[in-house]
């Protein structure tokens, strides 16, 4: 059995990543995949600036419209790279 994961995988659980919720194994197997995919690491960085350029908005306000479709944008860009 593959105990790595997949890039597709590693985009499924980036958020888990990004929050210590992996397991110890699961994390030592995703930070094992960012040693050699730099697509992967590419879009994990793209999240955390994502969510430092986001994390200030308060959850109960909306994005200003202009925000929301550029960050839309950026996602669909990503999608076709």
């Amino acid at each position: 059995m593959n105990d790595e994961f997949s890039c597709q995988e590693m985009t499924e659980v980036v958020t888990s990543y990004l929050d210590d919720a992996l397991s110890p194994d699961e994390q030592q197997r995703y930070e094992r995949h960012l040693s050699y995919c730099v697509g992967c690491s590419t879009y994990l960085e793209q999240m955390r600036e994502t969510i430092r350029q986001t994390g200030m908005v308060p959850r109960e306000e909306s994005l200003p419209r202009a925000l929301r479709d550029e960050i839309v944008a950026q996602f669909r860009k990503l999608k076709r790279d």
